[in-house]
């Protein structure tokens, strides 16, 4: 086997960044080899016969011309070295753009209005008061809230007072979300998406037909070097290898340029991150499904290294740290993770270590529920039909699958995804079944190799072939000199053996069966919380709330690597069909003249130079292809995308203050009264007001001390004053009122009302709570009884609107 093709071999995988460290060790190593071999090639002449050449006994000439087949063989590495970073660079910048041109401009200095929006506001405003200490009880009530990106918030914050600039809470907020969005989770889907090329495309030209006919080529010459003459031995080889490229060449750039648009494809769907910064906006969670993909990526590693028993350590402590981290965004992001690596863990781990995962999910799924059981207090847990029951379906059937195929795209991308991930995953199920078989047909010859050993040139190039090959598809980049020019039979039978013990693990098609299991689960959890209603799907969607919003940022992690391996597998297909129409001749007609000799003709040579070029034809025209139609799917998406518009026209119309219900939670006249409000009783009283009106906003607009800074003040909760205050309140008794409200703080307490409660909040489920802050018979009656006493009237702003001071003592 030449050099050229050891060289190609060796790079075609190569696409990370230690291939010039690995290719110096390997420099040094063959300087090393051919100095013992000069040293006994020299002896073995001195006592078998005369020397050959400089070259063939490993004199100057022969070492200087193998040290400038190693040194050329760094230049291309380096190049593919750099593409995969160039392409990646490219792919997230351009993601980065698409989701910084879509964010609502509004929301810089102005808060989204929704039901979760003044939680995350207040977490950050937490921290900022009370430090990174209280990233571990962020809630009122000091109890867990996962604080991540409230800390990546705070951290943007005090980074921008290093320069001079004064950050304001909603500033950092958006800036953490775009990070995320348009870096993180991009940058994630690309890992993940690569990970599943690279072990799709590994060893990727032998499997193809055009490779098999160079290979077959290549091999037969080499075994008949000493045979042949120079002509011919320069001749063919060069064809060969030249033909060669081109199919290994077309390989890498096709993971490239598919690496490019996986970044801008995955910020295309409205399912993710759009739709979660318009639903409440569910930040936390968002947060970590930005962070998922690197997990799941990790996790893939860790069991590609249980089962090469090697660096397990390595990739365990990874994955723990991602775990970590993910928990650390939202710990309800474990079952999305665990949802989607089901399938691999059944088919990529040894039993032992699945029934230990599985044991670990029963646990953990007993751990949630008796969390559940105990944080919640419900009477219809024994009911699972009752649960959700304000639930209502809002999709039918086809809408919610069409959605899943289309991975939350619309119009005419939405149809060119469907058909491609159809059209994608059949392709590689066929290209993964024919592999197997392909390969369990090369084991079986392999293994029937290594029983009658032959002494043979032949036999030395296979062995060598084939270590080359294992070589190739172990490491991502992989280059190596040439090896010495012969081998022992138990070296040969033990690289067969090696080779045909990893043959047998049919690493696509486990890929493929696992990628579509997953995308099947997580399109059955999305039909059921959509569409389906009852006891089953209750149970079935209860880990994500049943929760829509939640649910769609799943199909992203699992549509993505499958349409990614379903182009790569109709890009094979389509090439290797071409293959077969074109070189059959060209095959057939090489293995007649080879069969009457071992040495090739100038015909076969000729034959060889129409498999190259037909090769480089097929192989580059399909590139070019896939190319154009990935362009086109990632350019249309971007163009027809009427979700992602609705989804920042309704955050814009949540940020905005002109309000046709003055009862809204932020008008232009709630903003000039709590301004007004912080002005009068500063930042240190205490203010007490229904949250649901509004009022909640002045503790991050304003800073002022609001008792209530969020919607969900539970009541429940025996450390929070929330609930103890609304029950002394609602009482209608005075002295309990001022026993309950005046040891709060040193401070004064005030109580402010803004009319009803806003519209947009009436699905909170525990709204009623509050209803005694707004009950103005309850409030004259403490006005008469001396227990408030109104400060400041905002009546021309708003009927009722006024401040009270608590008549306390202080």
């Amino acid at each position: 086997m030449t050099s050229e093709q050891i060289t190609n071999t060796g790079s075609m995988s190569g696409d990370c960044g230690s291939a010039q460290a690995r290719a110096r060790t390997h420099v040094q190593a063959y300087v090393q080899t051919q100095a013992r071999q000069n040293g006994s090639a020299k002896d073995g002449s001195a006592t078998n016969g005369p020397a050959r050449n400089d070259s063939a006994k490993g004199g100057p000439s022969g070492r200087k011309h193998g040290l400038q087949r190693c040194h050329a063989m760094l230049r291309p590495v380096s190049l593919r070295a750099l593409l995969p970073w160039l392409t990646s660079i490219i792919g997230v910048a351009s993601a980065l753009c698409l989701v910084i041109a879509w964010f609502p401009s509004t929301v810089w200095n102005t808060p989204i209005v929704s039901s979760d929006a003044p939680a995350h506001y207040y977490f950050i405003h937490r921290l900022l008061d009370e430090g990174l200490g209280a990233a571990l009880h962020l809630w009122p009530h000091d109890s867990f809230y996962p604080p991540l990106f409230h800390i990546c918030a705070y951290l943007v914050i005090k980074i921008a007072a290093l320069f001079g600039v004064q950050c304001s809470i909603y500033a950092a907020f958006n800036i953490t979300w775009i990070i995320a969005s348009g870096v993180i989770f991009p940058a994630g889907m690309l890992v993940l998406c690569r990970y599943f090329l690279r072990r799709w495309n590994r060893g990727n030209p032998i499997s193809n037909p055009i490779s098999r006919i160079s290979q077959a080529l290549s091999t037969s010459e080499s075994s008949s070097v000493s045979e042949s003459s120079n002509i011919s031995n320069q001749q063919v080889p060069s064809a060969g290898n030249r033909q060669y490229d081109a199919a290994s060449d077309a390989t890498f750039v096709l993971r490239n340029l598919i690496g490019l648009f996986v970044p801008v494809l995955a910020v295309s769907s409205v399912c993710h991150p759009y739709g979660l910064l318009n639903a409440g906006p569910l930040i936390a969670f968002g947060f970590a499904t930005s962070l998922l993909p690197f997990l799941i990526a990790a996790t893939l590693r860790l069991f590609d290294a249980i089962a090469a028993r090697e660096h397990i350590a390595k990739w365990l402590a990874i994955t723990a740290v991602a775990g970590v981290v993910c928990l650390v965004a939202h710990p309800r992001i474990a079952f999305t993770y665990a949802l989607i690596l089901v399938p691999f863990i059944v088919l990529r781990l040894p039993w032992k270590l699945i029934l230990g995962a599985f044991i670990a999910m029963c646990v953990g799924a007993v751990a949630f529920v008796a969390l559940m059981l105990t944080s919640f207090k419900s009477d219809r847990w024994a009911n699972p039909d009752s649960w959700f029951h304000s639930h209502q379906p809002s999709k039918n059937l086809w809408e919610s699958i069409s959605f899943c195929l289309t991975d939350g795209l619309d119009g005419f991308p939405a149809i060119l995804f469907a058909l491609l991930l159809i059209a994608g995953t059949a392709a590689a199920f066929v290209c993964a079944s024919r592999r197997a078989a392909a390969r369990a047909s090369d084991s079986f010859s392999s293994a029937a190799s290594t029983v009658v050993p032959v002494a043979s040139a032949d036999v030395d190039v296979d062995a060598s072939t084939s270590d080359i090959a294992v070589s190739a598809a172990d490491s991502p980049v992989s280059v190596s000199c040439p090896p010495p020019a012969s081998h022992s039979n138990a070296t040969d039978a033990a690289s067969a053996s090696s080779e045909s013990s990893r043959l047998r693990r049919n690493d696509r098609l486990r890929d493929v069966i696992a990628l579509t299991v997953a995308f099947l689960l997580v399109a059955l959890v999305y039909v059921c919380t959509v569409t389906l209603v009852g006891a089953l799907p209750n149970i079935i969607s209860a880990p994500w709330y049943r929760d829509e919003n939640r649910i769609m940022t799943m199909l992203p992690l699992v549509a993505l690597p499958l349409l990614v391996i379903g182009i790569n597998a109709l890009a094979e297909c389509v090439s290797a069909c071409a293959a077969s129409a074109s070189f059959a001749p060209s095959a057939s007609s090489f293995s007649t003249k080879n069969s009457a000799s071992s040495v090739p003709s100038l015909s076969s040579a000729s034959a060889v130079s129409s498999v190259k070029n037909a090769s480089f034809a097929s192989n580059w025209i399909v590139l070019i292809a896939v190319f154009l139609v990935i362009a086109i799917l990632a350019v249309s998406a971007q163009i027809v995308c009427p979700s992602r518009s609705a989804a920042r026209d309704t955050i814009i119309a949540h940020s905005s203050l002109n309000q046709s219900d003055p009862n809204e939670q932020l008008t232009e006249q709630k903003i000039a009264v709590l301004r007004k409000v912080t002005e009068r009783t500063g930042t240190q009283a205490t203010i007490i007001s229904d949250p649901l009106n509004g009022s909640m906003y002045a503790e991050t607009l304003f800073n002022a001390n609001m008792l209530y800074p969020i919607i969900n003040a539970r009541t429940d909760v025996p450390s929070a004053p929330f609930g103890k205050v609304e029950t002394a309140f609602a009482s209608g008794d005075a002295q309990q009122v001022l026993g309950t409200v005046c040891p709060l703080t040193d401070a004064p307490e005030y109580f402010l009302t803004m009319g009803d409660q806003a519209q947009s909040l009436q699905s909170f489920p525990y709204r009623a709570q509050y209803d005694s802050f707004h009950n103005e018979e309850l409030i004259d009656t403490y006005v008469d009884g001396g227990t408030l006493v109104k400060v400041a009237d905002y009546s021309q702003y708003g009927q009722g609107w006024a401040l009270y001071r608590f008549g306390c003592t202080d």
